[in-house]
């Protein structure tokens, strides 16, 4: 059990630790939101190599988040700690390499494939570097579970205004390209019939240079949100000391991890669950452009999507304190359904659709903020099953997040890959039937079957935090009573015979030589407690509070036969209490 810091984490704290956050979400939402359509329009991509490009950057994406969890998890604590020099150092770097990732060279084709491949694969994984050690920071910000789900909240509502303040300066940019596309496109149609030409070059060089421009001003607030989490935030040590853990090897870190059930049901339903929200608003602008016919209120409908997922966290945060995360989950995913089905159905209609991408924004907050409130749940249930293991939170927060690109680099992929089946052209004015036949089946019925799988498998979630709670704060309130679980995990450590053995001498000693002032008699002596270890018989341990003769004292009692007879001496029923 981690140390409690006495009145819980202070309220700066928690919101420098939520500053921290900003930087992931506004890359996260610039690359989610443009980055497709960037590489198609503004690039002047095939789709086939964007698809290439979006798909290998998630998947290294996705690679590199255990192997950074596991350097970090590996790295000697410094006089800073131990995870906050990885978000220092990976910091300036990932700036450069963001800015970097929206610089179109003028050079070929091919060429350009490549250079897009390597700066995306460099800026994820020094995200990784960034973000892997920021998010297994909220494990050692100090206080309870209620204080981490609290830190968690604040750090939800901040990301999702930074989506926001992303989606504004993301969906300008997106807004400018899409009215010099749709100027071209009328003198192309006033000059002669409509063409699949793309637009003038002049009108690229002007959006190219509006996308570095956002770059810039996106790496800038990376840098004061990262000198805010640095400032703000000091890394709490666990109370267990290193000398009684081991830490595993990384592939049973791996095996272990994947063992647990309860990580396995979360993983995979926010895993498919990520997938299904992926699909969909990842083609969220073509759809607006060429299915609806929105193109120039793209950025209104994104922002009303985003301002109800930002009002929503806190009111989800309400929620799941009294009904628990579990059933949260269950009902903020189910709001998704509905709402694309009507998208789907009237996808032109401007009011019915702004309406629902206000619902569908009360879904996406459950995607943000239960997650990340869950896993340290999941976190200390894998520390009562194994405690003799330290350092793998860094572990279980880069696999989620490894899943969760994965999902996303398949959603971006797949998507692509489709769009150049059913014939999309690059710069084109007008898009064929198949084109937009298929944005919409990604819009709405795929992500609906996806979301479908992802909560059946929050259906089997084991862990009621109630339940944990609640007995958290019974051993508080009791600190005497013998109800830690680290006496239960230091006699499962003992050999059998150990325990009841060490009872015995503390019952022997405390007989040889009471307490002064207490009057022993001869004929009786009281036993409070003996523990006996069944680990040879089928490792069960039982807790035996008994009243013992004097007749029963007299008999031996160096071996577990011996004390089992103490329990059963006549004239005193044992009551028995099994653990």
């Amino acid at each position: 059990m981690r140390q409690k810091v006495s009145g819980g984490i202070p309220l700066t704290r928690k919101l420098c630790y939520a500053a921290g956050g900003v930087p992931y979400q506004l890359t996260s939402v610039a690359i989610g939101v443009s980055l497709q359509i960037f590489l198609l329009e503004v690039a002047q991509l095939e789709a086939f190599s964007t698809s290439i490009i979006l798909f290998v950057s998630r998947t290294w994406d996705a690679v590199t988040d255990p192997l950074v969890g596991y350097l970090v998890s590996r790295s000697k604590r410094t006089a800073i700690g131990k995870l906050t020099p990885w978000v220092v150092l990976s910091m300036p770097f990932g700036v450069l390499s963001y800015v970097l990732l929206w610089f179109v060279p003028q050079v070929k084709t091919s060429l350009k494939t490549t250079w897009f491949v390597a700066a995306a694969c460099l800026f994820e994984t020094l995200m990784s570097g960034y973000n892997v050690p920021y998010l297994s920071l909220g494990m050692f910000l100090g206080g309870d579970q209620r204080d981490r789900d609290s830190a968690t909240a604040y750090r939800m509502s901040v990301e999702m205004i930074a989506m926001l303040l992303a989606s504004v300066i993301q969906g300008q940019v997106v807004a400018l390209y899409n009215r010099e596309k749709q100027e071209t496109c009328e003198q192309l149609e006033h000059d002669g019939p409509p063409s699949s030409s793309p637009p003038h070059v002049a009108s690229l060089q002007e959006t190219q240079k509006a996308f570095l421009i956002s770059s810039m001003v996106i790496g800038g607030l990376f840098f004061i949100s990262s000198i805010v989490l640095f400032l703000g935030v000091k890394e709490q040590q666990g109370s267990v000391s290193s000398t009684e853990k081991v830490r595993p090897t990384y592939i049973n870190s791996l095996k272990m991890l994947i063992g647990h059930i309860a990580y396995q049901r979360l993983v995979l339903g926010f895993m498919f669950s990520a997938f299904a929200f992926q699909t969909s608003l990842g083609s969220f602008a073509l759809f607006c452009s060429h299915a609806a016919g929105l193109s120039d209120q793209f950025q209104h409908l994104l922002l009303a999507l985003l301002v109800s997922a930002s009002i929503a966290v806190p009111l989800w945060q309400v929620v799941l304190l009294r009904i628990g995360k579990k059933a949260t989950v269950f009902i903020g995913l189910s709001l998704f359904i509905p709402a694309s089905i009507f998208v789907a159905c009237v996808p032109s209609n401007f009011p019915v659709f702004m309406m629902m991408c206000v619902l569908m924004g009360f879904s996406v907050a459950t995607i943000f903020l239960l997650p990340w409130s869950m896993l340290p749940d999941v976190v200390d249930d894998f520390a009562m099953t194994y405690p003799s293991c330290k350092d793998l939170e860094p572990l279980f927060f880069s696999c989620y997040a490894f899943c969760n690109k994965l999902a996303g680099g398949l959603a971006v992929g797949l998507s692509t890959l489709i769009l150049q089946f059913v014939g999309y052209r690059a710069g084109a004015c007008h898009q064929g039937d198949r084109v937009v036949t298929a944005l919409i089946v990604l819009f709405s019925p795929v992500p609906i079957v996806l979301l479908l799988i992802g909560m059946m498998f929050f259906r089997s979630y084991p862990i009621n935090e109630r339940k944990s709670l609640s007995s958290q704060e019974a051993a508080t309130a009791d600190p005497e009573a013998p109800s830690s679980s680290s006496k239960q995990r230091e006699n499962a450590e003992q050999p059998a015979g150990v325990t009841a053995m060490s009872h015995l001498n503390i019952f022997q000693k405390s007989k040889a030589s009471p307490r002064p002032g207490n009057h022993v008699k001869n004929d009786t002596v009281r036993l409070s407690v003996i523990s006996i270890d069944l680990n040879s018989a089928n490792d069960s341990k039982s807790v035996f509070r008994s009243g013992v003769n004097n007749k029963c004292d007299r008999q031996s009692l160096s071996t577990q036969q011996s004390l089992m007879k103490v329990s059963r001496c006549p004239k005193k029923r044992a009551k028995v209490s099994w653990v």
